[in-house]
């Protein structure tokens, strides 16, 4: 049992450098968020809207953004759409996480360069897989 613990401990660790923005509005979900994605190895920095977005995405570097799409002060889409049109940001992964449950919704990310879409509540096992997948591809 305790090497099973140990083997999943040590599989959370393979990403220890790689850095992740989450950009929710939600204090609890964000803390949640960035709480265990902080124990699973990565390096987070989080934002609640999305004013320094850009800013944020020069300074901190992020190799991954978690987005939802429902800010209070811009669309998500629109950051979406905006990454896109910079060749510097339209390499880094995206993975929406959003309580838009619609197929239409995750339709609309995905066509403005979403690399994944997770519906609200996530499962946190399920996100560290969409992770690592897509960290794994960004990288070739």
């Amino acid at each position: 049992m305790v090497s099973n613990l140990l083997a999943k401990k040590q599989n959370f660790y393979s990403h220890q450098l790689s850095q992740i923005l989450i950009v929710e509005d939600d204090y609890i979900n964000r803390m949640l968020l960035s709480d265990y994605l902080k124990y699973s190895g990565y390096n987070v920095t989080s934002l609640s809207n999305g004013a320094n977005f850009f800013l944020t995405i020069n300074i901190f570097q992020p190799d991954l953004i978690l987005l939802d799409l429902k800010l209070p002060d811009i669309d998500g889409y629109y950051l979406l759409q905006q990454m896109q049109q910079q060749p510097d940001f339209s390499k880094i992964p995206v993975i929406v996480v959003s309580a838009l449950a619609f197929k239409v919704d995750q339709q609309r990310a995905m066509d403005l360069g979403a690399r994944d879409y997770l519906v609200k509540p996530i499962n946190l096992n399920l996100l560290t897989l969409k992770i690592e997948h897509a960290l794994a591809y960004s990288h070739i």
